[in-house]
C-alpha cells in the first residue's frame, strides 16, 4: 500500500474543504509546487492532485499548475476533478499524469469511460464518491441513483481496474475511514481500491492495511497531513510502501 498526499487546488491555492463544501475552505498554501515537493521529499511516491474549480465548474483550469507539479517532483501524480472531455483527458495525459480519475463522467457517460479505458488502460481510474449510501457527482453537489456497488460493477465491466472510494461525509473531518464502504465495493469485483475520506492517524492506516489482501492498494490523506495529525514517514512505515 502507498500513501497519496492530497493537493486540492482552488483558484491556484492548496486548500482543504470540509465534506467537500465550497464555502468551508481552509487555505494551506499559495505555492502548490512547493507543497508537492515537500511531500515528495519526505518519501511520498504518489500525489493525488485535484482541481476543485474543475470539479465544481466542469473545466480543468488548474492544469498548468498540475503540469508544474509533475515536472518538478519526479513522482507519480494522479489528476482528478473536472476531467469531462476527451480533450481535457488527452491534455492531462500529455502533461505526464500517471493516472487520471474520472468521476462525473463515470456516472453519466459509460461510453466515455469505455473509450478512455480502451485507450489508456491502467492509467484510468474511477472515483466513487458516496454520501449516505448513494454516489454523488459534479463536485459532490449532485445526487445520482447509483449505489457504490452498482457503479463499481458497471465500470469494472468497462475495463476499469482502479477505484478511488471516498465517503464524502467524512472527507476533511478526521473521523476515520468508512471501512464498510470499501468492503461493499471490494465485494463486487477483483478491483484495486484507493481509500479516501476521514483518514486521520496511524491507527486509521492500520485498519486500512487489514483490507490490503482484498485489494486496497493505497490511502489518500489530506487534512491529517496539513494539520499534523499524521506524518508521511509514519504512514510509509505502516503501509509498507
Amino acid at each position: 500500500m502507498v500513501i497519496l498526499p492530497a493537493i486540492d487546488l482552488l483558484d491556484g491555492k492548496v486548500v482543504r474543504l470540509a465534506q467537500g463544501k465550497r464555502d468551508q475552505v481552509t487555505v494551506y498554501s499559495d505555492d502548490p509546487v512547493a507543497m508537492a515537493k515537500r511531500w515528495a521529499e519526505v518519501g511520498a511516491t504518489w500525489l493525488h492532485v485535484v482541481d476543485l474549480n474543475g470539479a465544481f465548474d466542469g473545466t480543468y483550469v488548474n492544469l498548468p499548475v498540475a503540469e508544474r507539479i509533475i515536472a518538478a517532483c519526479g513522482v507519480h501524480v494522479e489528476l482528478s476533478g473536472g476531467i469531462r472531455t476527451k480533450e481535457t483527458l488527452a491534455k492531462a495525459m500529455a502533461a505526464g499524469a500517471a493516472r487520471v480519475v474520472l468521476g462525473t463522467k463515470a456516472c453519466e457517460d459509460p461510453a466515455f469511460v469505455q473509450e478512455a479505458a480502451d485507450r489508456y488502460g491502467r492509467k484510468i481510474a474511477v472515483a466513487i464518491d458516496a454520501k449516505a449510501g448513494q454516489v454523488v457527482s459534479r463536485g459532490w453537489v449532485a445526487s445520482t441513483p447509483l449505489t457504490p456497488a452498482a457503479l463499481a460493477r458497471s465500470v469494472a465491466m468497462l475495463g476499469v481496474e482502479t477505484l478511488i472510494c471516498t465517503d464524502v461525509s467524512r472527507d476533511g473531518m478526521l473521523q476515520g475511514p468508512n471501512l464498510g464502504l470499501l468492503e461493499e465495493v471490494l465485494a463486487v469485483a477483483p478491483l484495486q481500491v484507493i481509500a479516501s475520506g476521514g483518514i486521520s492517524s496511524v491507527k486509521d492506516l492500520e485498519r486500512l492495511k487489514t483490507l490490503e489482501p482484498r485489494g486496497v492498494i493505497g490511502a489518500i490523506v489530506g487534512k491529517a497531513l496539513y494539520e499534523g495529525t499524521l506524518d508521511v514517514r509514519d504512514a510509509i512505515r505502516v503501509l509498507g510502501g
